[in-house]
């Protein structure tokens, strides 16, 4: 008989008995079930956004194991053609519109699921390099908007708010308030966001310039923060 704070449910037709709260993703890890994600991060809150996690439960829609709750009787499928025909339809289409070269994971999960990244054409994510700040470069054309920066840069983390949704529709990107460059935002440049890309559209300065071949002194004071100086209190005058 189960505890009044637990709920049983079958999961590729292993019982599972798992805390009430947890969710598909949580009690199929604890089944030794591995489902496959790519917007989801363990330290951040779930958004459900990408969908690469979907499973079968049964109804008409199949439902994103990052955020569904466990209920009694779940009958969850996880391996099934349905499943694995969306997943695969899903990473094409996120190949199709950007640029996936330095997201290992997600190349990864396209060769296990056997995506043409070729199937869809038409009009790609194009934007220029964002090089506005000592400490990091912003490449958005490689940006498949999972959110994980926003939330690492607001409750989840910083609280710091520099980075949001920016844009419509297909033209959705991460941006910040009135465009501003980094330097003039409330970023603090803990490097939180950098952290937790899982494409590359955020990266290091100097990861990048040692990738481009600089040489590791000349990095050193490209990179270097250039201090102001500050004026003296209650004069106009600069101490």
């Amino acid at each position: 008989m189960n505890s009044p704070e637990t709920v049983t449910l079958t999961i590729n037709g292993q019982a599972v008995i798992v805390l009430k709260g947890t969710t598909l993703l949580g009690a199929a890890a604890q089944a030794g079930v591995t489902i496959p994600v790519v917007c989801y991060h363990p330290h951040l809150t779930a958004n459900g956004l990408c969908r690469v996690c979907s499973v079968e439960g049964g109804g008409r829609v199949q439902l994103a194991a990052c955020v569904t709750e466990c209920a009694e009787g779940m009958n969850i499928q996880t391996d099934t053609d349905s499943v694995h025909r969306g997943r695969r339809t899903l990473l094409e289409m996120l190949a199709s519109t950007v640029d996936l070269q330095q997201a290992p994971e997600i190349q990864l999960l396209i060769a296990n699921y056997q995506a043409n990244p070729e199937r869809f054409t038409g009009e790609r994510r194009e934007s220029p390099v964002m090089d506005d700040n000592p400490f990091y470069l912003r490449d958005y054309s490689q940006c498949i908007n999972c959110w994980r920066c926003v939330q690492v840069c607001a409750e989840d983390a910083q609280f710091a708010y520099a980075l949001n949704f920016d844009g419509r529709g297909f033209h959705t990107t991460i941006g910040t308030f009135m465009d501003d460059g980094m330097l003039d935002t409330t970023c603090v440049f803990c490097g939180q966001c950098v952290g937790v890309c899982p494409t590359g559209a955020l990266k290091p300065k100097r990861e990048s310039l040692l990738e481009q071949g600089m040489n590791p002194d000349d990095i050193f004071f490209a990179t270097r923060q250039k201090r102001g100086r500050k004026r003296a209190a209650g004069s106009g005058e600069e101490a």
